[in-house]
């Protein structure tokens, strides 16, 4: 049974648009540096879920989009390279702490469902992108929530 998710992006380091321009529209979701999002990408994603993509720290954050999870968790190799900026001296390759996982683009939403509207909306009052203080870049979505949105943006979860 497929699960639902949200993952955030700030646009200005990856937006929907840079996976739209992606090679075959897919990359690796890496960078998370968070054990509770962490746990979401290496024990609870699965290949065929999908996910939300959500612009944070814009201008309005905002779900822009839906991916599917083409490759289940796997160690995140940006922890190990000194050249990155999601470097972790503390990461061991023999036992990884960090996890990635790979998504393609299902579909660009042709408008940003912002985070006023989901605060606004019945039915998406428990969604956890909307509570205080739930700052994680990868949320479980129930699919009451994901059906609620996709009716939002009219939607069908239709690819590209």
């Amino acid at each position: 049974m497929s699960r639902y998710w949200l993952l955030k992006s700030e646009p200005g380091v990856f937006s929907i648009d840079d996976l739209q321009a992606a090679p075959n529209q897919t990359t690796s979701w890496e960078g998370v540096r968070n054990y509770q999002a962490r746990n979401f990408l290496r024990d609870g994603m699965q290949v065929g879920d999908r996910a939300f993509f959500y612009h944070s720290n814009a201008t309005p954050p905002g779900i822009v989009g839906v991916v599917e999870i083409v490759r289940a968790g796997y160690p995140d190799h940006t922890a190990f390279d000194p050249a990155s900026r999601y470097y972790d001296p503390k990461s061991d390759p023999a036992h990884p702490t960090w996890f990635m996982v790979d998504v393609r683009l299902v579909q660009k939403f042709p408008r940003i469902i912002s985070l006023d509207e989901l605060k606004r909306t019945p039915g998406l009052e428990n969604m956890l992108v909307i509570r205080r203080g739930m700052r994680l870049s990868v949320q479980p979505v129930t699919e009451t929530e994901w059906q609620i949105v996709l009716g939002l943006v009219g939607s069908a979860d239709r690819p590209v």
